[in-house]
């Protein structure tokens, strides 16, 4: 990016932890990506970070609020952006320019669309037509003369300064009729609306497989990695500069790709920081057990050293509580029953559970904790669940380490999702409608801190003799624990405080760049990626992050020779992403009513590459188009493509559950989504040890699966944002529906029989329960689905068939088709009044959604899910034929 003196570091004033930590209010402008990207530069917002007043820098400061105290990590993070050049990794513009006339694709007139300076308002007339004009390549433009209008500029510029307006305005309007008649001349005498390729456009011709190769080509893998080194120099945690310094490269990494409209979007939210003194794990009585938890993690960069983040749980209560100790495996609902089965009470203590197993919801185990009457709860990461066992074969640095910590969100993801006190509205800066944490239903109310192994030890250790002696799938991997029990009442009595930074109107910044459409502007394919993080970053999601600035740079390369989709590309970087999906749920209940009408598909990656097994989670809608594109690509690893590989291992497309920035986009605004990326054995999540050196050493050394994501990214991409018909199938759909009924029967029978069991000897009947409404719509579904894709097979024969061409009626037709198409996912939302998932109706999606005590885990039919959980037999079967409705009305709407 060459020198830049917006990011001189000099001038920014480096906070004390004191200073950062102490409560301040907190103001900002309202920054939206529609409008100015320019931040509000007032006193107020200048806080701990306002820049120094140089001469003609009009750049944005630093936001107010919160800040780690992160001296070096802050300055580096500075320098970085001052020295990146934004250029290429493949070289020059001419380089381009020569590959892409290698692949049969014209390069345009005007490579990179230099913009002229925008102040004189006639030239700046003047300049946009001819350069629209020159843009223009048709069969018959080498007959035209080359007009040079140079002069008439010179002259409008002689006029404009002498005053004389009105001769000017004669002579464009002179200027702009010539140009009004050329330009009809050619659409009569030339075949505008041919079909070159696949493409049906005024501009350049291009042939789809010259520029799939191009976007192949052009992933990079030593871009990618030098990227990620880039993105994971610092910590940087939602609302922290660290991620607004981030937020600041990223959107130059936008404009230096060339993107047609590149802004910062701004929301205030509820965040919480830890204070370094306001945490405690201790063991204080008896007076002999005496002992303290480290908490905090060693360094993960020991020469230099590096500031890290402190441990915590975002979203967690403060406070300072102290009670027995009791060990409740994985805090799932059955084990707190379990307890209470043996006759263990929790009132007031102190609950110690592992993350993963049967409640692999972090935040639920809390709930789950504070229902039992707990009074605190701690999570640590075992050993056994993280993917070792301890032993000399065990590869030091390859999983968590024993001071190794998971930090995570604790909000319930799965009841609120989006900032947790403006629950399905989104919390602008001008935003006054706020619940208090008190009342928000996404927040537990008992503190809660995670923990090292190496602390459960000793806490582990001290329940010998406690409670009950724990079963057998209770017992886990940390060393030295020679009897493992459960604790009770007469447990020893542990302190727990978590006294923090409670911060109500925390700014958080998306990045949003835009590549306009050329056939329907209106119509967007969103790309999203968090940037936030624990720690540094690594896999999550500093791995998504590199891949997916590196599609954005190829992109970009596109855009500047000539090329432009026929849909609108979106490509998007959240914040508060780790907190509780925070930055794409306000962003989409920002814009809900524009995103039901015109988003069709929605891209996630966060995880990109942990290991090299290839993973997806999507809409069925996606399973054609997807497995075209695995079949496109290599695996780095075998001689076989994606394709064989998945399929050989008897993959196929998971359903969404809460687990990524998907949610809002599937479950609330009804756009088709897809998650994906290559998984592998448990890595240091959200650790600091989760860094570049562990991707280099373990991870992925030579980036090559990031490369291969990179491909599989771009290419999807592609087909959906310029592929003349969506590539999506709704026959695929409908096949994954009829599966997902005859699974929600087996729930059924199964919750039906179980509540059965237990009731039948107070003499109730066995509950009955009718899902033929559901297996009836998913057979209609299936009948229309397949008669709408005949109008594909119509389109070829007809398009084809005449040599490419596309009268206006047929383009109208197949426009409207991917609308039907795409709108699907819409018209399954529950819109009626007071809808959605009863008690968590920020949720519409009636196939996909989580259910109250799943998480992160995929579900189907989530409110009927919810209904037999309950017991609930009559709500049940009025969820049953609404959902049948409702699928069934979606189904035939595809038909008209």
């Amino acid at each position: 990016m060459g020198s830049d003196d917006k990011f001189n570091y000099e001038s920014l004033p480096i906070p004390t932890y004191e200073e950062a930590t102490s409560s301040r209010p907190i103001s900002s402008q309202s920054q939206s990506h529609r409008g100015s990207t320019e931040i509000s530069n007032d006193a107020e917002r200048q806080g701990l970070l306002r820049r120094g007043d140089s001469a003609g820098d009009n750049s944005r400061s630093h936001p107010a609020g919160y800040h780690p105290p992160t001296v070096e990590s802050a300055r580096s993070s500075v320098d970085f952006l001052a020295s990146d050049d934004g250029g290429s990794a493949r070289g020059s513009m001419e380089e381009l320019q020569r590959e892409m006339q290698e692949m049969d694709v014209e390069d345009p007139a005007h490579p990179g669309s230099s913009r002229s300076q925008l102040g004189q308002r006639f030239s700046k007339r003047f300049n946009t037509l001819t350069r629209t004009l020159s843009s223009i390549h048709l069969p018959l433009r080498k007959y035209l003369p080359t007009l040079n209008f140079s002069f008439i500029s010179d002259l409008t510029d002689r006029w404009r300064s002498r005053g004389d307006y009105q001769v000017c305005l004669i002579l464009l309007r002179l200027v702009g009729l010539i140009i009004v008649v050329t330009i009809v001349y050619l659409v009569v005498a030339s075949d505008i609306l041919s079909m070159g390729g696949s493409r049906i456009s005024i501009g350049q011709s291009y042939t789809p497989s010259s520029v799939q190769n191009y976007v192949q080509g052009h992933i990079n893998e030593t871009s990618i990695a030098e990227k990620f080194e880039r993105l994971t120099r610092f910590p940087h945690m939602a609302g922290t500069e660290g991620s607004y310094v981030l937020a600041e490269w990223i959107e130059q990494e936008f404009r230096s790709a060339g993107l047609d409209e590149v802004a910062m979007e701004e929301f205030q939210v509820y965040l919480n920081y830890p204070k370094p003194t306001g945490r405690r794990v201790a063991i204080v009585d008896p007076p002999e057990l005496a002992w303290e938890a480290i908490l905090d993690e060693e360094q993960a960069y020991k020469d230099p050293p590096r500031q890290q983040t402190l441990v915590f749980h975002g979203h967690s209560k403060s406070g300072n509580v102290t009670g027995p100790l009791v060990y409740a495996n994985f805090g799932s609902r059955e084990d707190f029953k379990h307890l209470a089965d043996k006759g263990i009470s929790l009132q007031g203590a102190i609950v110690l559970v592992r993350y993963y197993g049967t409640q692999g919801d972090r935040a639920l185990k809390i709930k789950a904790a504070e229902m039992a009457g707990a009074a605190g709860c701690i999570i640590y990461s075992d050993p056994a669940e993280d993917g070792f066992v301890l032993g000399p074969t065990y590869p030091e640095g390859r999983f968590m380490r024993a001071d190794g910590v998971q930090r995570g969100g604790v909000s319930l993801m799965s009841w609120v999702v989006g900032d947790v006190l403006t629950p399905g509205f989104a919390s602008t800066p001008d935003e006054k409608k706020r619940l208090s944490p008190e009342e928000s239903p996404g927040l537990n109310q008992i503190p809660s801190i995670p923990i090292a192994w190496r602390d459960a030890q000793r806490l582990l250790q001290v329940l010998k003799g406690h409670g009950e002696k724990a079963p057998k799938q209770w017992v886990g991997g940390v060393p030295d624990i020679k009897e493992w029990w459960t604790g009770d009442s007469s447990s020893p009595k542990v302190n727990l405080m978590n006294l923090q930074d409670d911060v109500e109107r925390q700014p958080i910044y998306n990045v949003i760049g835009r590549i306009i459409g050329l056939e329907q502007p209106e119509k967007k394919i969103i790309v999203g990626n968090h940037r936030d993080a624990w720690c540094f970053g690594g896999v999550d999601p500093g791995s998504g992050t590199a891949v997916f600035l590196e599609v954005v740079r190829v992109f970009g390369e596109l855009l500047s020779l000539g090329w432009r989709p026929l849909r609108t590309i979106e490509f998007a970087s959240w914040d508060g992403e780790e907190y509780n999906l925070i930055g794409s749920t306000e962003h989409v209940e920002n814009e809900l009513g524009a995103l039901r009408n015109d988003a069709y598909a929605y891209l996630n990656v966060d995880v990109a590459v942990s290991g090299g097994d290839f993973r997806a989670a999507a809409s069925p809608l996606y399973e054609r188009v997807l497995l075209q594109i695995l079949n496109r690509c290599s695996d780095p690893a075998a001689n076989q493509t994606l394709k064989e590989v998945w399929q050989s291992k008897n993959k196929r497309l998971s359903g969404l559950g809460a687990g990524s920035d998907y949610v809002a986009f599937q479950d609330i605004a009804g756009t088709s989504s897809i998650d994906f990326g290559f998984e592998g054995e448990a890595y240091p999540y959200h650790s600091c040890y989760d860094n570049y050196e562990w991707m280099t050493k373990f991870g992925d050394p030579g980036f090559r699966y990031h490369k291969a994501l990179g491909e599989v990214w771009g290419l999807l991409l592609l087909e959906l944002s310029d592929n003349p018909i969506l590539p999506f199938d709704m026959e695929a759909y409908a096949a994954y529906l009829s599966t997902y009924v005859a699974e929600l029967d087996e729930y059924a029978k199964s919750k039906m029989q179980s509540m059965h069991s237990r009731d039948k000897s107070s003499g109730h009947s066995k509950p009955e329960l009718n899902l033929k409404p559901l297996y009836d719509a998913a057979a209609n579904f299936k009948e229309n689905a397949a008669r709408f894709h005949e109008w594909d097979q119509i389109w070829h024969d007809t398009v084809w068939g005449a040599g490419g061409f596309e009268t206006n009626v047929m383009a109208i037709k197949r426009m409207s088709h991917n609308t039907r198409m795409a709108n699907f996912e819409t018209h399954v939302l529950d819109l009626d009044e007071g809808g959605g998932i009863p008690n968590r109706t920020q949720f519409k999606h009636v196939i996909f959604g989580p259910q109250a005590w799943s998480g992160y885990d995929e579900a189907f039919f989530p409110a009927i899910r919810d209904a037999l959980d309950a017991g609930d037999w009559k709500e049940t079967q009025m969820w049953i034929d609404k959902v049948a409705d409702i699928i069934s009305k979606a189904s035939r709407k595809l038909l008209y």
